[in-house]
């Protein structure tokens, strides 16, 4: 089995935050993208950082839902500020290009085990945890907006960038689950290609 320190990925760049709490985490990040939600324990995440379990309801109070919500929030506002920088320094080729990039080389370091830990928080939501929704729907949300936004300044009408924005989000986060399953990059360099086409065409 691989190990938790390569199933970290550049993907997720890492928080900074008091230590304790900082690994706790970037554990809870790491396992989130590796085992998704429901296999995202309090024990999982102390045993794979070797934070002192009294400090988990410490930085924690609301114990593993907290923990949980507040590594998608922080997951969140990294990848975002990424996407940000991107959306804002380049087009959507450029853009596309980068992003692709980065999520090959976050398949193959975990050796195609790591995902997108609010793509895993989404798919596994329930009514007994509604804040990974919240939190998730938000994330999302976001990206979705900066897409949007670069795609109108590249001169496509709003209405039509919103629905590419909507378009590009589901088929990356769909292509890198089937990059895992598929242990390949096909997935995702068919889904980038096709995507450079098609925003090439509404332009």
């Amino acid at each position: 089995m691989a190990s938790s320190k390569r199933a970290r990925s550049d993907a997720t760049p890492r928080p900074r935050l008091p230590d304790a709490r900082r690994r706790m985490i970037e554990g809870t990040i790491d396992s989130l993208r590796v085992h998704g939600a429901s296999a995202t324990s309090v024990d999982r995440v102390l045993a794979s950082t070797g934070a002192p379990r009294g400090s988990v309801y410490h930085h924690f109070p609301g114990g593993r839902t907290q923990m949980i919500t507040d590594a998608v929030t922080i997951a969140g506002e990294l990848m975002t500020q990424f996407i940000e920088q991107l959306t804002r320094e380049g087009d959507s080729a450029g853009a596309l290009e980068q992003f692709g990039a980065l999520w090959r080389r976050t398949l193959t370091d975990s050796d195609f085990r790591a995902g997108c830990p609010i793509f895993a928080v989404a798919v596994e939501t329930n009514d007994d945890t509604p804040e990974f929704a919240a939190s998730a729907a938000a994330i999302f949300e976001r990206w979705h907006l900066l897409m949007t936004g670069m795609l109108v300044r590249e001169g496509i009408a709003e209405e039509r960038a919103q629905r590419l924005a909507t378009l590009t989000v589901a088929s990356i986060e769909g292509a890198v689950a089937l990059c895992r399953v598929q242990r390949s990059t096909s997935p995702l360099d068919d889904t980038l290609s096709e995507l450079r086409i098609l925003l090439d065409a509404a332009r």
